[in-house]
């Protein structure tokens, strides 16, 4: 199970998440239902994914630390300014709220399914990782910090 640890770039990880939705729907249609203005709430939970994921991105920019969660090793320094202030994982909350906006607009049963199990791929294979190797690196600030903020929101 180790093996599997920050070896899929999560990025990537959501692009196959939402094909596999996509792909349950065509091969399950009879688990399709109505979703009242669904597809209003889809563009809602899109652009909202969007903007937490940009803010992360931007923070980390600014912070002139890596992007790329698969090395946390090349962390600068632990960043807890701005969306970060809110959220440990603002990249990754916005990755789900983007699956979430999928699954509104296909409006299918199975669909749905598939947030919990990014979520717990997430905080198994990613964030638990990452999250050792920050204690490691920033000890007492890593500590505090996680009092302060939550793993999503």
């Amino acid at each position: 199970m180790q093996k599997l640890e920050l070896r899929i770039p999560p990025l990537l990880l959501m692009m196959a998440v939402a094909l596999f939705m996509v792909l349950m729907v065509q091969s399950w249609p009879m688990f399709h239902f109505t979703l009242p203005f669904g597809h209003w709430l889809a563009l809602s939970f899109l652009l909202f994914g969007v903007v937490v994921a940009l803010l992360g991105v931007l923070t980390f920019r600014r912070a002139n630390t890596t992007v790329d969660p698969r090395y946390p090793e090349k962390s600068a320094s632990l960043v807890v300014s701005g969306i970060y202030r809110y959220s440990r994982n603002p990249m990754y909350l916005g990755f789900l709220l983007i699956l979430l906006a999928v699954a509104c607009f296909l409006a299918h049963a199975l669909a749905f399914v598939w947030l919990p199990l990014f979520v717990l791929y997430m905080n198994r294979f990613q964030i638990l990782p990452e999250e050792r190797f920050m204690q490691q690196k920033f000890a007492a600030q890593f500590s505090q910090y996680k009092t302060q903020v939550r793993r999503w929101l």
